[in-house]
């Protein structure tokens, strides 16, 4: 532990040790799985205003869950440079994504799996319906394809923050254990 006297009070720093590589492999996952969910959701988003559809709810929400990740994960990349990483913020933040990126998670399968579900209907006019050939229903089918494939994107990365963000709250346990030290 390292004191500093400051007048007649004892300041007292811990120093806290955190894996480099399981650190710098959670933050690179994390920015991917926010990142795929942001951009998602802004595609989904775009395509909804341009059709003058009407947004679900779940798309806003994702395009904030990534922002919201991305920022943590500059903050935490920061405090990182400046040796000021503490476990308690990292646990803190952690289980606040945690929890947003769970409803992303139920919100996304309802979606991808309740009622007149996209599922279906990917299987039934997308994946049942291959289109071949230099023609506007090739393109249209690719579109469609695509955005069948974006949605499991989203769900798939929903799942994947979620497990990281568990992982990332071992970790601090670890490290405001000294685990690591």
């Amino acid at each position: 532990m390292a004191r500093t006297v400051v007048g007649s009070a004892v300041v007292v720093r811990e120093k806290y040790y955190w894996p480099d590589a399981q650190l710098n492999f959670w933050w690179i996952v994390m920015l991917a799985a926010a990142g795929t969910i942001l951009g998602v959701n802004a595609q989904f988003m775009t395509i909804q205003n341009q059709m003058r559809l009407d947004t679900p709810w779940i798309m806003p929400y994702g395009v904030s869950v990534g922002v919201v990740a991305i920022i943590f994960i500059i903050i935490m990349m920061i405090l990182i440079s400046q040796r000021r990483l503490l476990p308690g913020i990292m646990m803190l933040f952690s289980f606040i994504l945690l929890v947003l990126f769970i409803t992303g998670i139920i919100g996304t399968a309802i979606q991808l799996f309740g009622g007149p579900n996209i599922n279906n209907q990917c299987n039934r006019f997308v994946w049942n319906m291959r289109q071949y050939g230099p023609s506007v229903n090739t393109l249209a089918w690719l579109q469609q394809q695509n955005i069948c494939q974006c949605w499991q994107a989203a769900f798939a990365f929903y799942i994947i923050g979620t497990v990281f963000l568990v992982w990332m709250m071992v970790i601090a346990s670890n490290v405001n254990r000294n685990l690591y030290g």
